[in-house]
């Protein structure tokens, strides 16, 4: 009997995380993919994921619109609790075999939630890494209320099952992620021009030299200071004098904070060498990171996606503490001397061996292959 699989995006790091499976699990023919896109993936402001998904040839089954405004823990407590409403509803009509959610993120917990009280199972991706802010905690209690736990390294594998879970429940596919990349290995020429393709604000700067990438989200333990720790980013970039293509956060307590320091950098220093996007189809991103010197920023691509690639990176302050993490990376703190410095050296650095830290690619085939054949069970113990 065909499975039907409830695959839920809520972001775009979600989409990227994931997109090869979807195209496995819509390809298999054991399989039914029933798609959800919710909260900021369907939102403009945050680049609207969900064109991209439909542009990839994906069909959306439902579409759910949690999220509140704001920014601020208030508000991500709130829309938990709006997507586990919304969310219950959808997984009521579609009626999954088992749900499939992604990462660490407050939508990841409320699908969980509500899978789990409708005797739903859950397969998780990207489970066992540590981080810093709450979604350290957010991943694991995930965890706990999953069945199935698809892990992107054999060391986060090991972390599952120490919290408890059934070693024949875990299985070490590689990030999903991953298989983008090696795509671009095999074309790897910037082969678009992004201010064309995907517009943007700010000046038209020469891709043609050195240019770097940057994206930088807040921290939802220290969402005060994302002002404050972007500011200094923005300066450090801009005393660079580097072209920069800088993109926009996601949305988290503190986005408010890093996006209206972005506008009011923009309007008053009307720097010369940055130009803003919201977002970009997930190849393209990844084709603009592996030509670029550098990758700034807090984001998890740096950690994961350019391992791979070997692009050097300097990673800013706490949000990826405790991840997994090559030789490309050179860790800072909030502080624009600091930044710049290392934006200096990572450049003359050039770039590094291809790392495997991830996985070599494949991962999204080896997911779809598990979800069609693997025994999907609700009575779960904990094992110790």
């Amino acid at each position: 009997m065909t499975r039907k699989v409830c695959v839920v995006v809520t972001a775009r790091p979600s989409y990227s995380r994931i997109k090869t499976a979807l195209a496995a699990i819509k390809a298999h023919p054991d399989l039914e993919l029933q798609l959800v896109v919710g909260a900021s993936a369907l939102l403009d402001r945050y680049g609207t994921a969900a064109r991209y998904i439909e542009e990839d040839g994906f069909e959306i089954a439902a579409r759910v619109y949690m999220v509140l405004e704001g920014e601020n823990l208030a508000t991500m407590a709130k829309t938990t609790g709006l997507g586990l409403l919304e969310l219950a509803t959808v997984l009521d009509n579609l009626k999954p075999d088992v749900v499939v959610t992604i990462a660490d993120r407050y939508e990841t917990l409320a699908t969980a939630v509500a899978a789990s009280y409708m005797n739903i199972p859950v397969a998780h991706a990207q489970g066992g890494e540590v981080t810093g802010s709450i979604d350290e905690r957010v991943r694991h209690a995930v965890t706990k209320l999953s069945d199935l736990h698809f892990v992107s390294t054999a060391k986060a594998g090991e972390r599952v099952i120490k919290m408890g879970e059934n070693p024949d429940t875990v299985f070490v596919t590689g990030c999903p992620s991953i298989d983008l990349a090696a795509q671009i290995l095999d074309s790897p020429a910037l082969n678009f021009d992004p201010f064309e393709a995907y517009g943007g604000v700010g000046e038209s700067v020469g891709l043609e030299g050195d240019y770097i990438v940057v994206m930088q989200h807040p921290v939802t333990t220290e969402y005060e200071l994302a002002r404050r720790h972007v500011l200094e980013t923005l300066h450090a970039v801009q005393d660079s004098g580097l072209p920069a293509l800088w993109f926009w956060p996601n949305v988290d307590a503190g986005s408010d904070g890093t996006s209206n320091a972005m506008r009011a950098f923009r309007e008053l220093e009307r720097p010369p060498n940055i130009h803003f996007f919201k977002n970009m189809a997930p190849s393209d991103f990844l084709r603009l990171i592996y030509n670029s010197r550098c990758l700034v920023g807090n984001s998890s691509v740096g950690i994961r996606e350019s391992v791979f690639l070997g692009v050097p990176v300097i990673n800013i302050g706490s949000r990826q503490s405790g991840r997994e993490r090559g030789l490309n990376v050179m860790d800072v703190g909030y502080d624009r001397n600091e930044i710049k410095v290392a934006i200096e050296k990572q450049c003359m650095n050039g770039r590094y061996p291809h790392d495997s830290l991830y996985g070599e690619g494949g991962a999204g085939d080896r997911i779809a292959q598990l979800l069609a054949q693997v025994p999907l069970r609700i009575d779960k113990k904990l094992t110790y």
